[in-house]
């Protein structure tokens, strides 16, 4: 009797509580960008790399996230020549492995996996061979057109230095799904994936963020 008394006071004590009726900052998207890659590779002259990251909380600590970008890269020896310009999609789900601690708490180290696809776009590549019998031979192999597919695992952070602003860091490990599509003259370097010419690759990324967040009543 006394346990039932006491939870007939609390029922009554949480629909009074105005806290209890509105769950605050329950909805987040927020908008992420790769700031280390374009920095990075502004000393590497022979690729770019540009990226932005969408991710809303759905559900039991869980993010759907979708990410996009484009990227170009190039060969420049003596011997051989060509250029390459890709855009990319990533889509996946992110797990957080921190239980948040209250409703504001939106600090995350999380997990995810993701797939990917970038159409790319070699152009002409002109070749010339020195031989020291045969002379100079010189020639142009025709533009190819490609489509990367790749998984990825990932781990991360997402840190609220000040009130929507956040920043992180991801670590991918890539899985090429189609590798047998690269065999020739693989581009240098596809944004969002690395190197084609490996159906395993790593990269690391710093992200800065802000997050749109807003609220809902319970039960809606």
């Amino acid at each position: 009797m006394v346990v039932a008394k006491a939870q007939q006071q609390d029922s009554v004590n949480s629909s009074d509580n105005p806290t209890q009726k509105t769950l605050a900052n329950k909805h987040q998207l927020r908008l992420s960008a790769n700031v280390s890659s374009p920095i990075i590779y502004q000393w590497m002259k022979d690729r770019t790399h540009y990226e932005v990251v969408l991710d809303y909380s759905f559900k039991n600590e869980t993010y759907l996230v979708v990410s996009g970008g484009i990227g170009s890269s190039k060969m420049d020896e003596p011997e051989l020549r060509y250029t390459s310009t890709n855009s990319f999609v990533k889509v996946g789900i992110d797990k957080s492995m921190l239980q948040r601690l209250f409703p504001k708490d939106w600090n995350m180290m999380f997990i995810g996996l993701h797939y990917g696809i970038a159409p790319i776009t070699r152009n002409d590549a002109t070749y010339t061979i020195y031989d020291n019998f045969w002379g100079t031979t010189s020639g142009t192999i025709p533009a190819k057109k490609s489509i990367a597919h790749w998984a990825s695992l990932t781990l991360g952070t997402r840190v609220e230095l000040f009130s929507h602003f956040f920043a992180g860091y991801n670590l991918r490990a890539n899985f090429l799904m189609n590798p047998n599509s690269f065999k020739e003259l693989p581009p240098v370097y596809v944004a969002g994936y690395g190197k084609v010419e490996k159906s395993t690759t790593f990269d690391f990324a710093l992200y800065l963020s802000y997050a749109l967040r807003w609220n809902r009543l319970k039960g809606k």
